[in-house]
């Protein structure tokens, strides 16, 4: 109990006693008349005080602990005490129509993005972010993703039309003339290497087993016979690199006509190549011969496993929050204040979601006021009331004597007028 509660009940009391002592005091003086008026003021004084003492002690239990009829008031009542009190909150001062009434005037996005902006740069929100998205991608099991994402992989090839692909591929070459280039850089390639000794070597002994096995009769077998002996490896050799060499370098020259011929037709066999349903086919076939049989879930997992890490690595920096973090939570809040649109429609849609909460847990205010107060046992339940509002209380009682005491003045001089 405070002070000012104390003061409070002291004073009721010493206001009786004051009254009570100068009843008692002006007793021997009742002669006079000053003795008379004084007298029925204490004595009226008195009555009101111990009438309102009375009254009020009777709210909160038995005066001096005597059972006496429509005493203990709210410990007797206090089930419809109760009730009373629930019926006046949920249908007189927190009715579902006042509490909607009153959000429906609250910009509840402006106060939340208020919150957010002013949160967000506080050390403890900074904290809890990071380690709230450290928490979150630590958990994340990578290796669980590797088998679906390997599946949408070679579903995606599998499902990919070869021929749109090499289509694509040959009118890019066609395009940019990559068949003359390949074909220069094949040109060169053989060049080198038939001017080269060992090329020699292996074209004279080829081209001398051609001329000793050529099957032949009569005098072209003769001729073919003598032709072999007079002539060695060597100089087949010669003869068949002397002849690539010069045929490389006529090739080379862009105004060959042999050139051109091999051009146009690779030109040719590269612009037709998605009809020819039969290469497709297998192209297709072997493509995806090689996608079933390609094992990606261990590079996937391996992929997967060092971006983890390197997003791990990111969110430890302490610059995260201030870097990533705020700078895309003020963007996306920005956004939405520059639409008045969807401002108003997320307005309407959380004072909705408001209303519907109200609506369904409206009735849950009582019984969370019930619950509270079943909590608690009488006794303390009204020591509780008494200390909160017994201190206005106990200025009845003062009020009490103090009323009387001039009212016991007003009717002795009435008497000793009338009488």
């Amino acid at each position: 109990m405070t002070k000012r509660d104390k003061r409070s009940r002291h004073l009721a009391a010493i206001s009786l006693a004051i009254m009570g002592t100068g009843f008692l005091a002006m007793i021997p003086f009742q002669s006079s008349l000053a003795g008379k008026l004084l007298m029925g003021g204490f004595e009226a004084g008195l009555v009101g005080g111990l009438a309102d003492w009375f009254a009020v002690t009777a709210l909160f239990r038995h005066p001096m602990g005597i059972p006496i009829p429509h005493t203990a008031l709210l410990p007797k009542n206090r089930d419809r005490v109760t009730r009373a009190l629930i019926n006046m909150l949920e249908n007189d001062w927190l009715t579902k129509e006042s509490i909607m009434d009153k959000f429906k005037q609250i910009h509840i996005l402006d106060k939340i993005f208020e919150t957010v902006e002013k949160e967000l740069h506080s050390e403890s929100v900074k904290r809890n972010i990071q380690a709230f998205s450290l928490d979150l991608v630590k958990k994340v099991d990578v290796e669980r993703f590797a088998p679906t994402i390997e599946q949408e992989i070679k579903g995606f090839l599998l499902a990919a039309d070869s021929s749109v692909f090499l289509q694509k591929a040959s009118s890019h070459v066609l395009a940019k003339e990559y068949e003359s280039a390949a074909f220069n850089y094949v040109l060169e390639e053989t060049e080198k290497w038939a001017s080269k000794d060992e090329a020699k070597m292996v074209l004279g002994k080829l081209g001398k087993q051609a001329i000793d096995t050529t099957q032949a009769d009569g005098l072209l077998k003769f001729a073919i016979q003598s032709f072999s002996n007079m002539i060695t490896e060597e100089k087949v050799g010669n003869i068949l690199q002397s002849f690539i060499l010069k045929r490389m370098k006529n090739l080379k020259q862009e105004d060959n006509r042999y050139r051109h011929m091999i051009l146009d037709k690779v030109r040719k066999e590269l612009g037709t190549i998605n009809e020819r349903e039969a290469l497709m086919l297998e192209i297709q076939t072997w493509k995806n011969k090689m996608v079933e049989e390609l094992d990606l879930s261990g590079p996937i997992k391996d992929v997967l496993a060092k971006s983890k890490n390197r997003v791990i690595a990111f969110i430890e920096k302490e610059s995260f929050v201030d870097d990533t973090v705020i700078p895309v939570v003020k963007r996306f809040i920005d956004e939405i204040k520059e639409d008045e649109g969807k401002v108003e429609g997320i307005e309407k849609w959380l004072h909705a979601k408001i209303a519907g909460l109200i609506e369904r847990n409206h009735s849950k205010i009582g019984k969370l006021v019930r619950e509270n107060l079943d909590k608690l046992d009488t006794e303390t339940l009204i020591d509780m009331m008494e200390n909160n509002i017994g201190k206005d209380l106990q200025w009845i009682r003062v009020n009490g004597a103090v009323c009387g005491f001039l009212i016991g003045i007003g009717l002795t001089i009435f008497k000793l007028i009338v009488i």
